[in-house]
């Protein structure tokens, strides 16, 4: 038996076991979105006094390497919006908005926070 012939029989295992592990994830992840769908939806549509308390981003960066020689690696990025609100009761929730909400949004606005579950629905400031 030469070293080649357990390469050659050992590989095609690892593959096809890695591949299972990224299905499995795959299925996972997604159960676990359609998971937290069905909670939102059932949950009640709640309209209540808070005020943004803080505000913050987060940005991922990936990286699409070329093999071809005189082609330059591509960077994308996105960017995720999170607001913090605090109600009345001293209680936080953070939730993810959009870029046009995150803007419009500033620490320290006072209104009425409607949201369901997790899902963020919309805030109306309170002119003060």
């Amino acid at each position: 038996m030469y070293p080649g012939d357990v390469m050659f029989n050992v590989v095609p295992i690892f593959v096809v076991i890695m591949f299972i592990v990224v299905i499995g994830l795959v299925i996972f992840n997604t159960g676990k979105g359609i998971s937290q769908w069905k909670k939102n939806e059932d949950s009640p549509k709640l309209c209540v006094p808070a005020h943004v308390k803080t505000k913050r981003t987060e940005v991922s960066r990936h990286t699409h390497h070329h093999t071809e020689p005189h082609h330059h690696d591509h960077v994308t990025s996105s960017t995720s919006y999170y607001v913090t609100f605090e109600f009345e009761s001293g209680d936080r929730s953070e939730f993810r908005v959009s870029g046009g909400e995150y803007g419009q949004l500033a620490e320290g606005d006072m209104g009425k926070l409607t949201f369901q579950g997790t899902r963020y629905l919309g805030f109306e400031r309170i002119k003060g």
